[in-house]
Formats: structure tokens, C-alpha cells, sequence
């Protein structure tokens, strides 16, 4: 409410009258009443995509109401219901900047990526991110947020896992739970995606994820319940590809079975954009909107209903479904939008959110905080990306912001003297890559435009790091305190990452080695910042540098929160949320990954009849339940960095757990100290190892709930309490359609991360088995990773 609002309000109260506003309901069945069969299916379906077939995937795009916006719904103007407003994305808000006539702009502050906000491990903190950018979708006359997105980082090179948050469904399912709730507070929908099982982007639209009942279950489907019960999203974005045999926007077992009848859920289900085949089976399945819409599933609907293949009473439902998410709409209720969202309070809230969603690596010898004052500090910047910051990555995560901080702006703004001869050297560097880069698309473009304009959605490929020879570099250190090197990575839609963007390349890794080299004879430190959006190869490089910082991509405002961390304004508290492995083949995933596939940019020949390429048009999940760190802590591997892990420019000592063991929950408590200098938080993460886990084919631990401490002064403690159900120590028995619980005693971990447990403790747990409905099942026959 803005000011205005709250002052006549305040006047209306204090005259004894309610000023709460008035809400308009439909009369749903009275709707019904009056629309025709070819009414409800229009209705059912969007606006549809001009110069779209609908046989690819696209970034959806509207002209309607918010030019820049994903879609619309159907208008049914004669009754009243308005179209609504559907708009990307997770990272915030994606409409046009620039109007055709319309001189003002419409920027929205690009936040950060759902890996950064996931890696805060602090649900508070992501709800306020949920509130400022819902503020902006309010105010920009949105309705709909299509996110968050919560699928499952399977394996490093999903193209889109900058989008999600975490290998681990408890910590996906909570920060998506917040996210939600945030957003939503302001009084506006969110579209919790992709459901289910879209773990990579080569031929999304059609392949075939095929995954055991129980895997589905623990894996990929937990953190959609998990946030569906915490935090009830207005909608459901159903996913492109199928699962076990079926398209998941035309599965009932998926959107009705599972996602109604067991998780209860009440809300509508919409397609992505141009999901699946039949509209008239997408009805029957419980998908209610088709988005965004085409003439072949509204001609599939209506004769759907005319031959009996479809009963007109399940699309009835749909359409009911539909106006019950208008109803809450800001457009259908009246709400009068300003155009005019506070940006300059969402940056600050940018700024702050991201410096604690970064994850310190590595900080030999307390090389951060940079220890002297930023105006008596010369420091010199290398890497591309130091000079041309990442905000985020591509595609419909993508946001149209006014500006992006790069590292040098950052730290400059924080007064540190940054080399201007380096500096004017990589501009000119990257001046010049950039315009190379835009003549192959010109030129891409005369040859095929359609291709041209696919790749427009693409990641541009980031320059090669330039060479610097070795007098300069050592003049460079004569005349520095410090050395940052910054390595970029950006992905996105329609394309996974390759295993040359995994590994660094040549010129990145002599660039390390020559900076470490140099400066260290000279007495100098150096630090290694990563502007990632997914996992990159550190084992064999990361013993030279003094320091790592994960900044992950922080959005618009990224130079300056890396500086906030980097002079100690701010002390990082971020934990890693998927395990870094040693080398990409070590994941289990990538024997069933699509590893360096080019993408066919027409797409039409994926997914065609006849075609079975494995990992392409199907793919086997044979690690199953062991992902991530399930399968590298259960089966010895060894890692680069564990799940959970994360240093701080203080120190924590964990003391006096205590369990407290009921039949239907376990609290655990732990008290952590501040045992350091300087202020700080901890993330405590809570484990729990279930009896006879190798011979019952269990991982030998599974993260169960996590808190994060206040920011502790030194010497400062807190007392954090986790609690667990009982219920949720159950896995899924593919045998028995249920989620059993054996009965035994359970060690309970408490852990800085899944291999740094500070203490153990036990409790007698009583078996228990609820029933589930056997759905789901694969129809492939493959072999599926087991420990015993």
C-alpha cells in the first residue's frame, strides 16, 4: 500500500470504519452458464504467439497490456474477466524496458541467481528477495511470476542450473518455499517450475526422462512438495519433456494423482510455452491452460468434447480452475499500478542479499578481508570478466536492467585504486571481441534468419583471456598490493553446458599460474574470484591462489557487493548447495548426460518419430536416488568441494547437542560460538544417517533440515534448533507403493557441511508406512546404481 493509501486509511480507521478493500468474487458457475464449448476452449488456451508455429520451445513475449511479458490469458470481456498478465522470470521481473512512443523505461532490477540466493541458506532473507521483486511485478501490472524454479541440479552442465538452487531437494523445496511466500505477500501470483523432471536442455520438448518410482519420489518431486504445502503458489508450470513414456502436461498420474489427490493441492496448472502434444489429453490430465495457446489445441479440445474423447465436465473444471486464479488477481480486483516500483530500495536489497549467498573457498594466511584501508590499496584486475561483470544468465531468467556493476566500478565506488593500464588494455580487448561477436550474428542472420534469431537466446560465447607478457606483468606487481583474476561462465535456455566451459580453458589456467607465479615472488597475494553460474573444475588449479570467492552471478549490483565482501563490509556466510567434483565424469549423471551435443538450431528434427538417440530423446537415470552428494559421500568419492561447505572470516565451535526424540518428530539443538575476530554467521546443517543404510540401499547420510545463526559478534553464541518429522526419514518402496520408515536408531549428524560432522547423536525410531498410489512407473527396463 503506498503512502497515500496508508494516510486515508489511517483516517478511515479512526473514525470506526473497516478500511480493508473490497474484493470482487466471480460467480464461476453463472460464468459457466454462459459460454459455449468454443468459449471454453479458447479460454482454456492464451492468447497465442505471433510468428510462432508452437513446435519449438521459445522465450514467451507479449505486446498485450506489459509489452515484454510472457503471455496473456484469454479475455472473456462481455463477462467481465480480464486477460491477466504472465511475466518471466526467477532472477526478477522480465518485461520491456523501452515502449514504442513512450519515452519513459520500465527497467526492473535484476536480483540475484536462485544458486546465490539458494547458497545464503537463510529462507528470511530469500523471502525478503520474494517481496521486493513481487513489489515490482505488482507495480509494473503483472499478476503471474513464472518461478520460482526448483528442479534438481542432476548434473553440472545443465544449462538452466543457474536457475535452480540446489542437488539437494530439502534445500530446494525450503528456498523455493520462501521465494514464494515473498512474492505472493504482495498480492501476486507465482508459477512454481518446471514440473517435473526438465535436468537438461538438449531437446527438452521431447525427451523422455525415465526414473524409478522411488527416485521420482525422493528426488525430483520432494522439493515440489515441499514448497506446495509450505507455501501454496498460485500456479504450476508443467515441464516440456515426458516422463517414463509420458509428456508431463498430459500425465494425470503427475498433475491430478500425485499433485491433487495426495499433496492436495487447489490451484491452476499451466503449460510452458508450448508444452506438450494434445490439448484435449493435456485437459483430461488436469493441465488447465495451455500456454501460449495454438489453433491445433483448441480444435483437439473442442472435438475432444464433441466425440466423447474428452468429457465436457473435466473442461468445465479447467475453466473453473482458471477463474479462480483471476479472481485473486491485482487486474481483476482493480488495482490501479504506478509503472513507478522503488529500484533504488531493490538495489540495495540486491547488494546485501547477494554478499551472503557467496561461498568462501578458499582464505589462506587471512588474506580476506583485504586488511588495509581501500584508498591506500593498488590493485590490479585481470580476467575478462572483471572489466564486463555477468549479471545472470540467459533466456527467460533473464532480466531487462538499467545497469550492471562490474568489479571494477564496485571497487572503485569502494575507493580502492584500481590499474589503470591494465584497465585500458582490457577495454580494448574485449571492445574488440565484442564487435567480432556481433558480426557473426550479422552476418548468421542474412544466411538464416529463423537459426539467428534462436541463437539471439543463446549464451554469447565470453572472449579468450588475453595474454599479458611477462615484463608488464611483472612491472604490474611492482606497482600493485593485489592481484584478482575473475573467471566467467554464463549459460541458459535451449542449449547445456559443454565440458570445455566445466574445465578452464588453456588461457585461463596459464593466466592463474603466470599471476600466482609473479606475484608471489614479489610478496604479493592473489585472489580468484568465480562469476559462475554452475559448477566449474577447481581441483587442479586451486592451490595457488591465496584466495577463492564464489560470487556466483549477484545481479545488477554485483561489482559492489564482491567489494563489500572483498574490504570485510561484509562477511560471506554462503555454503555451497551441490557438491564440486574433482572432474566432471566423477557425477554418476554424466554417464546419462548429453555431453557436448550441439544444439539443432531449427529444432524440428528432435524428438521426430523414429528417432532414439540416447541421452538425446531419452535418457536412463541410472545413478537414481545417488545424486550429488548422496552418491559421492555414500560411494567414497573425492571431492573438490563437499555439499554444505563454505569458510567464513571468523570461526564457529559447535557445543552441548542435545536430541529430544518424540513418536511423531525429533528436535535436535546445538549451540554455536563465535570463536573468532570478526563478526559472523553459520549455517548449521543437520544429517541423518538411517540404521543398516548400505544393506537397505540408503545414501549414508541425507540432509534433513538446516539453520542459519544471526550474525554472532565474537564471543557470541546461539543456541539453533532443528527439527525433523518422523515421517520425513521415510524413503519410497517402488515394491510396496508406500514411504516406509524402519524402525532403528537414526544417527543424527550436525555438520558444517556433509564432511565436516562437529557431532553425532541417536534416536530410536518405531516403524511406519503410509501408502502412496503406484504411479509413475517406468516402462524401460535399466540398470540402477545400488550400495549393497
Amino acid at each position: 500500500m503506498r503512502t497515500k493509501d496508508l494516510l486515508t486509511c489511517a483516517l478511515i480507521t479512526s473514525l470506526g470504519i473497516s478500511c480493508a478493500p473490497q474484493v470482487k468474487n466471480i460467480d464461476k458457475q453463472d460464468i459457466l452458464g454462459k459460454l459455449s464449448l468454443e468459449d471454453k476452449a479458447h479460454f482454456v488456451i492464451g492468447t497465442g504467439m505471433a510468428g510462432m508455429s508452437g513446435n519449438d520451445a521459445v522465450i514467451g513475449a507479449t505486446k498485450s497490456l506489459v509489452p515484454g511479458a510472457a503471455g496473456t490469458t484469454y479475455p472473456l470481456d462481455s463477462l467481465g474477466i480480464p486477460a491477466i498478465v504472465l511475466a518471466d522470470g526467477p532472477a526478477g521481473l522480465r518485461i520491456d524496458a523501452h515502449r514504442k512512443g513512450d519515452s519513459a523505461t520500465y527497467f526492473c532490477t535484476h536480483f540475484p541467481i536462485g544458486t546465490l540466493l539458494a547458497s545464503t541458506w537463510n529462507q528470511q532473507l530469500v523471502e525478503e528477495v520474494g517481496k521486493a521483486m513481487g513489489e515490482e511485478v505488482k507495480e509494473y501490472g503483472a499478476d503471474v511470476l513464472l518461478a520460482p524454479a526448483v528442479n534438481i541440479h542432476r548434473n553440472p552442465l545443465n544449462g538452466r542450473n543457474f536457475e535452480y538452487y540446489s542437488e539437494d531437494p530439502v534445500v530446494a523445496g525450503k528456498t523455493a518455499a520462501a521465494y514464494i511466500r515473498g512474492i505472493q505477500s504482495n498480492g501476486v501470483g507465482t508459477s512454481i517450475k518446471h514440473f517435473a523432471f526438465n535436468n537438461q536442455e538438449t531437446n527438452r520438448m521431447n525427451n523422455d526422462a525415465r526414473i524409478s518410482q522411488r527416485a521420482i519420489r525422493e528426488i525430483y518431486l520432494k522439493p515440489f512438495e515441499i514448497a506446495i504445502k509450505e507455501a501454496d503458489p498460485w500456479t504450476v508450470m508443467s515441464s516440456y519433456n515426458k516422463i517414463n513414456g509420458t509428456y508431463t502436461s498430459e500425465s494425470k498420474d503427475l498433475l491430478t494423482t500425485i499433485l491433487r489427490d495426495e499433496w492436495g493441492y487447489k490451484g491452476t496448472v499451466m503449460t510452458d510455452w508450448f508444452g506438450g502434444k494434445d490439448g484435449a489429453v493435456q485437459m483430461w490430465a488436469g493441465n488447465d491452460m495451455l500456454q501460449p495457446g495454438k489453433a491445433e489445441q483448441f480444435t483437439s479440445i473442442v472435438e475432444g468434447v464433441k466425440t466423447g474423447k474428452l468429457k465436457e465436465a473435466d473442461l468445465d473444471r479447467n475453466v473453473e480452475r482458471i477463474l479462480n486464479l483471476i479472481e485473486k488477481t491485482p487486474r481483476y480486483q482493480g488495482y490501479k499500478y504506478s509503472n513507478k516500483p522503488d529500484l533504488k530500495a531493490h538495489a540495495a536489497v540486491t547488494r546485501q542479499s547477494a554478499t551472503e549467498g557467496m561461498v568462501l573457498l578458499k582464505n589462506e594466511a587471512q588474506t580476506l578481508p583485504i586488511a588495509t584501508k581501500a584508498a591506500d590499496t593498488k590493485v590490479a584486475l585481470y580476467g575478462c570478466t572483471s572489466y564486463d561483470f555477468i549479471a545472470g544468465g540467459t533466456g527467460s531468467g533473464n532480466v531487462n536492467h538499467a545497469y550492471v556493476v562490474s568489479l571494477l566500478d564496485g571497487l572503485k565506488n569502494a575507493g580502492y585504486q584500481v590499474n589503470t593500464d591494465l584497465q585500458k588494455q582490457y577495454t580494448a580487448y574485449i571492445a574488440k571481441a565484442k564487435a567480432e561477436a556481433k558480426a557473426k550474428i550479422e552476418a548468421m542472420v542474412k544466411k538464416d534468419k529463423r537459426a539467428a534469431m534462436v541463437a539471439m537466446f543463446l549464451p554469447s560465447a565470453l572472449p579468450a583471456e588475453m595474454s599479458i607478457e611477462q615484463a608488464q606483468m611483472e612491472q604490474q606487481a611492482r606497482l600493485s598490493d593485489v592481484a584478482i583474476i575473475t573467471l566467467g561462465r554464463i549459460s541458459g535456455e535451449f542449449v547445456d553446458r559443454k565440458v570445455a566451459d566445466f574445465n578452464l580453458s588453456t588461457e585461463e589456467k596459464q593466466l592463474i599460474s603466470q599471476v600466482c607465479d609473479v606475484y608471489h615472488k614479489a610478496g604479493k597475494k592473489v585472489i580468484v574470484l568465480l562469476n559462475i553460474g554452475g559448477v566449474i573444475e577447481t581441483a587442479s588449479w586451486k592451490d595457488m591462489p591465496d584466495a577463492i570467492l564464489c560470487a556466483w552471478q549477484a545481479g545488477q549490483e554485483g561489482g559492489n557487493s564482491v567489494a563489500d565482501v572483498l574490504s570485510g563490509k561484509a562477511s560471506p556466510s554462503g555454503k555451497l548447495t551441490m557438491t564440486w567434483p574433482v572432474n566432471f565424469a566423477d557425477a554418476h549423471s554424466s554417464k546419462n548426460f548429453p555431453i557436448d551435443k550441439t544444439p539443432d538450431l531449427n529444432l524440428t528434427n528432435q524428438g521426430k518419430a523414429g528417432n532414439n538417440e540416447k541421452d538425446v530423446d531419452y535418457t536412463n537415470y541410472e545413478e537414481d536416488i545417488y545424486v550429488g552428494y548422496r552418491y559421492f559421500d555414500s560411494f567414497d568419492k573425492e571431492v573438490s568441494y563437499p555439499f554444505g561447505y563454505g569458510l567464513s572470516y571468523t570461526q564457529f565451535n559447535y557445543s552441548d547437542a542435545k536430541v529430544d526424540a518424540k513418536a511423531d518428530a525429533i528436535s535436535v539443538t546445538v549451540t554455536v560460538k563465535n570463536v573468532g575476530k570478526a563478526e559472523g554467521k553459520e549455517v548449521v546443517e543437520l544429517y541423518v544417517a538411517a540404521p543398516n543404510s548400505k544393506q537397505l540401499n540408503k545414501p549414508a547420510k541425507e540432509l534433513k533440515a538446516f539453520a542459519k545463526t544471526k550474525s554472532l559478534k565474537p564471543g557470541e553464541s546461539e543456541t539453533v534448533t532443528l527439527t525433523v518429522k518422523t515421517a520425513d526419514l521415510a524413503s519410497f518402496s517402488d515394491d510396496a507403493s508406500a514411504w516406509k520408515v524402519d524402525a532403528g536408531k537414526y544417527e543424527l549428524l550436525i555438520g558444517a557441511s556433509s564432511r565436516d560432522i562437529k557431532a553425532t547423536l541417536a534416536a530410536d525410531v518405531k516403524a511406519q508406512e503410509t501408502k502412496a498410489n503406484n504411479v509413475l512407473q517406468p516402462k524401460e527396463k535399466f540398470n540402477t546404481l545400488k550400495r549393497n
